[in-house]
């Protein structure tokens, strides 16, 4: 019987710690997605209104392109992970007539909002629950969020050149 009662607590104890290390990741997950708003919106602040139309060549996207095709995606990969509705259309953002760095700066910080919203509401269990990411992708929810972070680093990181075609020195790092 004691036996018994031990097993129990101690299994009780490390149910409790497992779902207290998978929420903090959760919890993780919602700060690096704070710090990546936060250094995307130090980019978006760094580049003269002029420069939103900056393209380094004519065959690629604009500095606003660039942005709010980072916003579309993450619209996309996020809603199909949280299961909350994008309020736009697959490509919708990119195809905006007004690329304006007001308007644009909104509808990135909006985008990310709806990212860290949608974070927010997900357990633990959720992450791990498998999809088919946009229909054709095998992943966990966990994976698709993954996915979406490397989408949107990816993005701001070309924006670097943008910048600096711009004559404006890119924000530091914020690695942490």
């Amino acid at each position: 019987m004691k036996i018994t009662k031990i097993v129990s607590t101690l299994c009780f104890v490390f149910g409790i710690s497992f779902l207290a290390n998978a929420q903090t990741s959760v919890n993780e997950l919602v700060k690096e997605w704070e710090r990546a708003k936060a250094y995307t919106k130090e980019y978006l602040d760094a580049m003269p209104e002029s420069g939103y139309a900056l393209k380094p060549t004519p065959d690629i996207r604009s500095f606003a392109e660039q942005m709010l095709h980072l916003s579309d995606a993450n619209y996309g990969f996020v809603s199909a992970a949280t299961g909350e509705k994008s309020p736009y259309g697959p490509g919708e953002l990119e195809k905006s007539t007004d690329k304006s760095k007001a308007n644009v700066t909104k509808i990135v910080l909006e985008g990310y909002d709806f990212v860290i919203n949608g974070l927010k509401k997900m357990t633990p269990a959720q992450l791990n629950e498998s999809i088919k990411l946009f229909g054709r992708f095998d992943m966990t929810k966990g994976m698709a969020v993954a996915k979406c972070f490397e989408h949107q680093t990816h993005h701001r990181g070309q924006c670097t050149i943008y910048l600096r075609l711009a004559g404006v020195k890119p924000p530091n790092e914020k690695l942490f």
